[in-house]
């Protein structure tokens, strides 16, 4: 028997708007009960929306992790071609 969510879902310029309102000085607490989203939620938002910042730009870690992800992907990828490219250099 399959689970269902019972929380609601919200589309990421709402997370990114509760996050410009935290880093523009407003608490959690005060945003929470004005939105209606627990704390714990704004800051899991906060941690994921939150660029990291180096002398070549900056990228929030939810970027970060979807780049390791494709990178993973595309290392598979060139690997299973390497492995095919051996057997069709036998024949």
């Amino acid at each position: 028997m399959e689970r269902k969510r019972a929380g609601k879902t919200y589309n990421d310029e709402f997370k990114k708007t509760i996050v410009d309102l935290y880093h523009a000085g407003n608490s959690v607490k005060d945003l929470s009960s004005e939105y209606g989203v627990s704390e714990v939620t704004i800051y899991k938002w906060v941690k994921a929306f939150t660029p990291i910042s180096s002398e070549e730009g900056s990228l929030t870690p939810k970027e970060l992790a979807d780049i390791q992800k494709e990178n993973l992907r595309l290392k598979q990828e060139l690997d299973i071609l390497k492995k095919a490219m051996v057997i069709f250099a036998k024949k």
